[in-house]
Parts: structure tokens; sequence; C-alpha cells
């Protein structure tokens, strides 16, 4: 049924790297065909509610194994308050470093449940599906679409199939750019680098980013490109993680009307960045007119140079970017595809980057590529 389908976040908070425990339950809620939205750890309060608004979940899961539990999922449950959202729900857990007298201190000051040592994960998984189901309402019709909390409830709406409750106003002047490439090949970490080079050099504008995972065959995903990117976790930065719910091809159903509101002059962004799911040698994920710039993020370990005649997006992409040329054999690797394309398609640009990088020269000339939308 249309509106309910259960959507969490999950993080771990700051000073504390173990997320074993996280990873287990995530893979658990994604098997139950749960939507989960992992935000990795080490994260902060303002980073955690930030990216709960955005993609509105119902939910915020936490798993803290280093103490300061009581004070932490407090001020998240206030920082939840302050942003709007209030009906975000709150639940985790931490082992024994939970006890059960502040597990119910916890409960007192906003959080809906601590899962304490012994819980299974049946117990979990029914809880989470039973409390936090929801049925999506659309905004009101006046209320502008620059509040992120509207943005994100429209686009939820278009998820859910619900009436957004109007449709997108007229496009604005930001360009969009689709990025698509191979699973591994860097694209998530490439647009990391590329915002952050993006908001230093202009530093009055707006990035909206919209980023696809697979859903797996129980319907549930783990959508974890926030918990790899950590200069897109801004306040000039709108990012919201979609699956692709059955739709073959890299993106999601909701994929175009969603972005029909980013792009909307009333949402105000001046750069919209479009990222696929990873495809293979045949997919050309992106309808005409979607977006205005094709990025192809390809590894430079493709293999054969046979393999170069199979991809069809070193045609029909109008950038080709060669990730990871710091690997060894990158440099013929990159003589080859710029061979290739020298054949079928001269003159495209091919620009070598190393998107783990700081401050990468190459991430530099791939942002001389994108038109500002305004100074």
């Amino acid at each position: 049924m249309a509106g309910t389908l259960v959507r969490v976040l999950t993080a771990v908070p700051l000073c504390d790297g173990h997320d074993s425990a996280i990873t287990a339950i995530n893979l658990e809620l994604i098997r139950q065909g749960i939507e989960v939205v992992y935000l990795g750890f080490h994260r902060a309060v303002g980073e955690i509610v930030r990216a709960a608004v955005q993609e509105d979940v119902a939910a915020v899961g936490i798993s803290s194994y280093n103490g300061g539990h009581i004070e932490f999922f407090r001020e998240v449950a206030a920082g939840l308050r302050d942003a709007g959202r209030p009906e975000i729900g709150l639940f985790g857990g931490g082992g024994g470093t939970i006890t059960p007298s502040d597990a119910a201190r916890m409960h007192e000051e906003g959080t809906d449940r601590i899962f304490l040592p012994g819980a299974t994960f049946d117990e979990m998984t029914a809880y989470i599906r039973s409390r936090f189901a929801r049925t999506v309402a659309a905004p009101p019709i006046e209320v502008s679409s620059a509040d992120p909390l509207v943005l994100a409830r429209r686009i939820t709406c278009l998820e859910e199939g619900v009436d957004p409750g109007r449709e997108p106003p007229p496009r604005g002047e930001a360009p969009v750019l689709g990025i698509t490439g191979p699973g591994g090949a860097g694209k998530t970490t490439l647009i990391d680098e590329l915002v952050r080079q993006y908001l230093e050099r202009f530093p009055r504008h707006r990035v909206a980013i919209l980023s696809h995972d697979p859903s797996t065959m129980m319907a549930g995903a783990l959508l974890g490109d926030r918990a790899t990117m950590v200069y897109a976790q801004d306040d000039r930065v709108f990012l919201r993680s979609m699956a692709t719910r059955g739709r073959q091809g890299g993106l999601s159903p909701a994929s175009e009307p969603a972005l029909a509101w980013l792009a909307s002059a009333e949402s105000g962004f001046d750069l919209i960045i479009v990222e696929t799911v990873g495809i293979g040698q045949e997919a050309l994920p992106f309808p005409a007119g979607m977006v205005d710039l094709r990025l192809l993020v390809m590894n430079t370990d493709y293999g054969a140079r046979l393999q170069l005649q199979k991809i069809l997006m070193l045609e029909a992409a109008e950038i080709v970017v060669a990730n990871k040329h710091d690997r060894p054999g990158s440099a013929t690797a990159v003589a080859e595809i710029g061979r290739y394309l020298a054949t079928f398609a001269p003159g495209k640009p091919l620009l070598p980057t190393v998107a783990s990088r700081h401050a990468d020269p190459g991430v530099a000339r791939l942002l001389e590529f994108i038109p500002s939308s305004r100074p």
C-alpha cells in the first residue's frame, strides 16, 4: 500500500568507531524490507539531524558503545524538535554500555526504545516495522520547497505514490549533472570532492544531490552514500538518497519527478547532481532531457582493450572521467581510452582524476566544464 514503507536512518556517534553492531543490524533491517539510510560512524548530532530531515525518515537508530549516550540521545531528540520534525522516532542500543536505568531515563527524555543485551533481531525489526510505519501526507500547497522539510516530504510523496499537492514550479537556471559508471569506480568519492571544490569556489551557492542505490529482492535497501561523503555534509547541500525499488537502469521510478522539484527555481539550488546505481556495459540511464551534462566515471582496471567497445556510455556521455589514476597501469588505460575516444568520439574530454585526494587537480579541471548558474 502506498505510503507505508518503513525508512530509517542509522548512525554511530562522535568518538565511536564501533560499526560492527550497526552493520549487522542494517543488514537485518534490509532483509526485512526496510530502507536504511546509513550515515556512518563518528557522526555529530547536527549531521544526524540534517540527514534525518533531508531523507525524511520515520526514525533514527543510533548504536552507541562509547559512553555519553544519555546526553547524545537527548541532544538528537532536541535537535529533531528544533528542526521541526519532533515526530521522527529515535531508537538505539549499545550492549552493556547502556544499562536498564539509563534506558528508562532516555525514554523519559525522548528516546522511543533502547534495545538492551539479549534483544533479538526479530524483536528489533518487529518493533521498528510496527512503531515507525507511517502514512505520508503532502505538505500544504502554498508552502515553498525552498524549505528542506517541505522539499524532502514532496520527494517522499513521489516515492510513495502519493500526490505531492501540486505540480513543480518552472525549472530554474541551475545545471543538472548526471554521473554514472560501474560499481567501484569511485562515483561517490568524486562527487564529494567535486562538491567540496564547488562550494569553496562559489561561497553563496547551494547544491542538491540525488543519489541512488539498488533495492534488494526483499524490497529493502542500504542507502550508503552519506557514509562515504565527507564534504557533502554541509548546510548548503541537500542530499537525498533513493532506492531503485524494482526499476532497472540505475534510477528510481521517482527520480525524474523528484528532479523536477530539485531543479525548479523555487528550490533555489545552483547545481544539481544525479548519481546512478553502478551500471553495466549496456545501460544508458538518463532519459532524453533529464540532465544537461552526462558524465561517465570509469575504473582504469576495466580489463582488455576490447571491453571499451562494449561500453555504450563512452559514446553517450559528454565527459569521461578515468578515476583512481594513481593505481598501477592507469596511464596505459587512460591512453587506451583516449585512443578510443579519438576514433569514435573526437573532441570528447577525458579527465584523469584521483578523487580520494584532497584538492585533486583532475577534479578541478572537471569543475571547469560545469556551467555556473550565477557568479
